[in-house]
C-alpha cells in the first residue's frame, strides 16, 4: 500500500522528511537537513533503497527497544524508525518501508 512522504520544517529550522505507510502510521523519520532540496533528495534515496535490505541497521536501545536505521550507499543514515516491543513488530516496519515507499506522494508541508 502506497504511502506518503510529508517534508516539513522543524523548531529548529530544519527540513525533514517523514514517510507515512498507508494506514497513516510514521514509518521512517529523517535526519534534519539545511535545505527543502536537501529532504527532497533525502526521499529519493528511500525510494531507490527501500528495497535493498542491506541499506537497513537494526540496532536495540538501551532501555530495551528496537529500532532500525536506513542508510544510503554512502552509509548516511537517511531516517531512523519508531521504537517497537519486539523483533519482529521492527522487521515489519523494514518491510511497511518498502510497501509505503515505492509509489508514496510527496506533500510539501512547509508552503
Amino acid at each position: 500500500m502506497a504511502g506518503k512522504f510529508e517534508i516539513y520544517k522543524d523548531k529548529a529550522g530544519e527540513f525533514r522528511f517523514r514517510l507515512k505507510a498507508g494506514n497513516g502510521e510514521t514509518v521512517l523519520s529523517s535526519e534534519g537537513y539545511k535545505s527543502k532540496s536537501g529532504a527532497s533528495n533525502g526521499v529519493s534515496s528511500v525510494q531507490n533503497n527501500c528495497s535493498d535490505g542491506n541499506c537497513f541497521v537494526k540496532n536495540t536501545t538501551a532501555s530495551g527497544k528496537h529500532r532500525f536505521n536506513m542508510r544510503a550507499k554512502n552509509n548516511q543514515v537517511i531516517g531512523t524508525s519508531q521504537s517497537y516491543d519486539s523483533e519482529a513488530a521492527r522487521d515489519n516496519g523494514i518491510e511497511a518501508i518498502a510497501r509505503a515507499a515505492t509509489d508514496a506522494t510527496v506533500v510539501d508541508l512547509t508552503k
